[in-house]
């Protein structure tokens, strides 16, 4: 039988990330030892009072369907959580999802229609285009490399880009890949377009407790986008929750109501005992929290000296986990290059929308790192 596939589908490829990653898994399996910087994921494991939370909740009975939108209980946790971050946020503008990644594609299903401009900041992560292509979008992209990564020097660059047929503008900060923390004047100039040219915007704080001497903005706290802001964050970064998948958007009521109904007949519901994993997270996990996040910032400081020893200046950013190595040749070949040869994962920057680059995520141990450089160094790729 042939099948006849739905044009969404083929219009878009693989995660690059997790090709790569899978790649990494094919060589282990045959009993190479890969160094693998390719997946963001931090090596820490998850906090034991949480994993606890989790259990007991299992323990009590929790393993049914809750409410689609989450837990009451988790829900109000979040919304209270939004305030201290200065968004004025209610509980029932809040859906708990299966992961922050659900509560993106949620929302892009629930604003582009086929043909509608979503305009993404290059490099952007891997998913942002995908989403926007099977909900049938348009891409324009505005390309922050040759701005050190950062968004404020390239305003003009949005500017010329974003117009009234703009639908949909997607902020990462800090930012998956570079680690770029964006200025206040920044958003403030991604408020000032949004509000001209009536834009909605989804602002991606998936990194935010992971900062390194800043604290970030949430793009719902500047007068003018609390109406016309979504708010995606979840629990894998920063409490080292990735398999859980617990995430969570915030919107305005009338979006939050639109979007539920996708929710409701995708996912159904988040899991039960997950989400009272996740209240625990919420609540009691701040020491945890600060402890990888000290852990990071001293393998990011110590990453970008031992590329320096060897000639190689690398952008460092002031939050996320990752970096983005400057390569010379052809970044896709480089990156295959370095895992057949150096046996070392990582992401090429063309994945992201930024070739010349590979991406690295340093949530590996500092030793792993080390061992990461010298293979590199080795096999003549820095």
């Amino acid at each position: 039988m042939s099948f006849d596939f739905a044009a969404r589908v083929e219009r878009v490829e693989p995660s690059a990330t997790l090709a790569i990653s899978n790649k990494a898994s094919e060589l282990e399996a045959e009993g190479v030892d890969v160094v693998d910087l390719s997946v963001g994921e931090p090596d820490f494991p998850t906090p034991e009072n949480i994993v606890a939370a989790g259990q007991d909740a299992m323990d009590a009975g929790h393993t049914g369907y809750t409410s689609s939108n989450g837990i009451k209980e988790l829900r109000e946790a979040i919304a209270a959580k939004l305030r201290d971050d200065g968004i004025d946020a209610a509980s029932d503008e809040v859906i708990v999802t299966p992961g922050g990644k659900q509560a993106l594609y949620e929302t892009f299903q629930t604003l582009i229609d086929d043909g509608d401009e979503v305009v993404l900041l290059d490099p952007a992560w891997v998913s942002y285009e995908a989403m926007a292509k099977l909900s049938g979008g348009s891409l324009n992209r505005v390309d922050l490399a040759p701005y050190d990564f950062q968004l404020e020097p390239a305003l003009d660059d949005l500017s010329n880009t974003i117009s009234d047929d703009t639908e949909l503008l997607v902020v990462n900060s800090p930012s998956n890949p570079t680690g770029a923390v964006y200025s206040d004047e920044a958003l403030e100039g991604v408020r000032d377009l949004a509000v001209e040219h009536d834009v909605t915007v989804i602002s991606d704080e998936i990194y935010q407790q992971i900062t390194y001497g800043v604290d970030p903005t949430s793009l719902a706290t500047l007068d003018g986008m609390s109406e016309r802001t979504v708010t995606i964050n979840g629990f894998s970064k920063a409490y080292s929750m990735t398999g859980w998948r617990l995430g969570y958007l915030h919107a305005p009521e009338s979006l939050i109501s639109q979007a539920a109904k996708l929710h409701s007949h995708s996912v159904s519901c988040a899991v039960n005992f997950v989400q009272h994993a996740g209240l625990e997270a919420i609540e009691n996990t701040d020491d945890a929290v600060v402890e990888m996040r000290d852990a990071f910032r001293e393998r990011r400081d110590m990453l970008a000296d031992l590329f320096a020893e060897h000639g190689v200046d690398v952008p460092v950013g002031d939050g996320a986990f990752y970096m983005m190595l400057p390569v010379d040749d052809d970044d896709q070949e480089w990156c295959a290059g370095a895992i057949e040869d150096a046996h070392v994962a990582t992401v090429p920057g063309s994945a992201f929308g930024s070739p010349g680059y590979a991406r690295i995520s340093y949530a590996a141990s500092e030793e792993r790192l080390r061992e990461a450089v010298d293979r590199l160094a080795e096999h003549g790729y820095i």
